[in-house]
């Protein structure tokens, strides 16, 4: 064949070769969903395999019990967290070239205020465990699984800034490493210490897998800065602090009425007849949305980075097709999850063992949730990295209040299915007025308002 001549596959070798280029938004995409997809398969693989281990040693009650005390860290986690993570993704990723020495700010501000926050809420859960368990949670025996929950809640908050700031270098390669070696370690220690332990075990389990990820994002962390000559020295970092007011802030507000209407939501179902046994079956179907949810989201982590460096050069034209680039890749990898779930539904139930088998119903709402979640997360993500995030915060307000609303109609009605159809109601309504807010202001905030905080 001649030089230069058409051919199908030098077509596609071209088209793959422009789609890898460092300036391309297409590679920065393809790039970031390679390496995303490599973590992603290992880590939700050996999260699920864990989660029927854990869930057929445990039985429905126990489970159920697990599940309210991950529901419980992931609140308290959010205050401990205090919305650095995101925080350090938008602004690494805008100042990363233009100016390393405020990035290296950011990031310390991040270690230190995780730090800090992340050891007071563990503190306030370790004194506060045996209130929290009788009078909440009408479970006196929890107490001392909750005290042992402190610690993952201080790994988890440390933790989340690295990883947040590894997003904002594009370190995709290497997050994905690490998700790699965490999903290696997941099963074999879950399935030994429950075996052993029970409960305790399983909690232990989940300290012991957040630990080896936080040593290693700090490794990862602190290579990645060396390579950009970004020093970081704590002490610097509070010459940033109005970033906490102007984006951490509201970035924390908007996790928080989530995270405390999700467990609000949940304290409802443990507290009706059969509650924890009701817990642990939506605990089962919330293991497979999260799985659902995460691929997609995984593949587009990459997008709060790549959309927020656009927004600081105030190119319209590419953050439209970046958005558009991450929407439709979102939308197709949450189908194409979520549908052999919802159509394996019956037998992945009864993988989990003896009493979860109504939990069918519940798996197929979780599934079709999982999708719509993952639209509306590309939906947040964009509004966040325009900078609006105050009206982040009054659209997951009106998310909570939707949710609440809803839970507390439906979870008397059939507690386990109730709660599975509010989370889905609430994430259709969300998703909506998110949108409508997307289409209409956002690209004129990108026109108007300097990249700057």
């Amino acid at each position: 064949m001649k030089t230069g001549e058409f051919s199908p596959w030098n077509n596609a070798r071209e088209v793959i070769e422009g789609m890898w280029k460092a300036d391309s938004l297409r590679g920065r995409f393809a790039r970031g969903a390679v390496w995303s997809l490599a973590g992603a398969l290992s880590t939700q693989g050996s999260n699920l395999a864990a989660s029927v281990i854990t869930a057929r040693l445990l039985g429905t009650e126990e489970f159920g019990e697990f599940g309210i005390i991950q529901s419980t860290v992931g609140t308290l986690g959010i205050f401990a967290g205090m919305g650095l993570g995101v925080t350090a993704t938008k602004y690494v990723a805008e100042y990363r070239l233009q100016d390393p020495e405020r990035a290296g700010r950011i990031v310390a501000l991040g270690a230190g205020a995780a730090l800090f926050s992340g050891a007071l809420m563990a503190l306030c859960l370790v004194i506060w465990a045996p209130e929290l368990a009788s009078r909440t949670l009408s479970r006196p025996g929890l107490s001392g699984e909750l005290r042992i929950a402190g610690v993952l809640l201080f790994l988890n908050a440390v933790n989340g800034a690295q990883m947040g700031a590894l997003s904002g270098f594009e370190a995709f390669r290497t997050i994905a490493r690490i998700n790699f070696i965490r999903g290696l370690t997941t099963l074999p220690i879950a399935a030994t210490a429950v075996f052993y332990w029970k409960l305790p075990g399983a909690v232990w389990a989940l300290c012991a897998t957040s630990a080896v990820a936080c040593l290693l994002s700090q490794i990862a962390l602190r290579r990645h800065c060396g390579d950009l000559g970004i020093r970081l020295r704590l002490a610097d970092g509070w010459a940033e602090r109005r970033v906490l007011w102007t984006f951490s802030t509201p970035a924390f507000l908007s996790g928080a009425l989530a995270g405390l209407a999700i467990w609000a939501a949940n304290a409802m179902l443990v507290n009706q007849p059969a509650g924890y046994s009701e817990m642990g079956v939506f605990n089962a179907a919330s293991q497979w949305r999260n799985a659902i949810s995460f691929l997609p989201l995984v593949l587009t982590q990459f997008a709060l980075p790549v959309l927020s460096s656009l927004n600081a050069e105030r190119d319209v034209s590419r953050y439209g097709k970046a958005l558009r680039w991450n929407l439709i890749i979102t939308a197709g990898a949450a189908i194409l999850a979520a549908l052999p779930v919802a159509l394996a539904s019956g037998f992945i139930i009864e993988l989990y063992g003896s009493g979860f088998e109504g939990g069918r119903v519940v798996l197929v709402i979780a599934a079709a949730t999982a999708v719509v979640s993952c639209i509306n997360g590309v939906v947040g993500t964009a509004i966040f990295s325009s900078g609006s995030v105050w009206a982040g915060l009054l659209f997951n307000t009106l998310w909570a209040a939707a949710l609440l609303g809803s839970a507390y109609y439906f979870i008397p009605l059939s507690p386990a299915i109730g709660l599975a159809a509010a989370m889905l109601l609430a994430y259709v309504c969300h998703t909506f007025w998110q949108g409508v807010y997307l289409a209409r202001v956002v690209p004129a905030r990108l026109r108007q308002c300097p990249g700057r905080a």
